[in-house]
């Protein structure tokens, strides 16, 4: 559990909060100082599991939590600002209530968590530059001529691929569940064989 991928992982979790007032406060030369803070550790917690073969299942469960917890943050911060609507804190939002109903619905069934789809990899890395990029336009206003249609573009495109990519999952999770549960039941028999 105390490995250094995971503290890095905590770390990282630890400066969400941080990163919320940051913005909410309109620092956001220091929100983006811890955003590349978070950013490093990400990098090296990944690269340190796998070099010193600590990759844990825990690690996995943070890294993942601790990128969507800087995505609702930074959203969450700007919309109070006022810097984007609320209906995109809604539509991004919405589709995570979407996968965590389905998680619950696999669940259900026996099934586990879906793999990641390629779309909702693209959706996020479209997220994670879309908020800084904001951001950066917020804390030197000089540059929002370019950072603002940089940053809208990478947002709406987000958007627009992390529902692509919900539907997707929605699609797999009705195709799994009308899997009669005998023929379930015995699929996983003849897996486990």
């Amino acid at each position: 559990m105390f490995t250094i991928p995971n503290i890095l992982s905590f770390l990282r979790l630890l400066l969400v909060p941080v990163f919320l007032v940051l913005i909410v406060l309109a620092q956001d030369g220091y929100a983006l100082l811890v955003l590349v803070v978070s950013s490093i550790t990400d990098y090296l917690d990944g690269i340190l599991a796998r070099r010193l073969n600590q990759v844990s299942r825990l690690g996995q469960l943070l890294d993942p939590a601790a990128d969507r917890l800087f995505i609702f943050a930074a959203l969450i911060g700007l919309a109070v600002r006022g810097v984007i609507p609320w209906w995109l804190v809604a539509v991004i939002v919405g589709r995570d209530v979407m996968l965590l109903a389905l998680g619950i619905t696999l669940a259900n069934f026996g099934y586990g968590p879906l793999p990641v789809h390629h779309l909702g990899k693209v959706a996020t890395f479209c997220l994670f530059y879309a908020l800084p990029i904001l951001m950066i336009g917020q804390a030197f206003p000089a540059a929002a001529w370019i950072t603002a249609p940089i940053g809208w573009a990478f947002a709406l495109w987000g958007a627009f691929l992390y529902w692509w990519a919900g539907f997707i999952y929605l699609a797999e999770t009705i195709r799994l569940v009308r899997i009669p549960r005998v023929d379930a039941q015995s699929e996983s028999d003849t897996l486990g064989r």
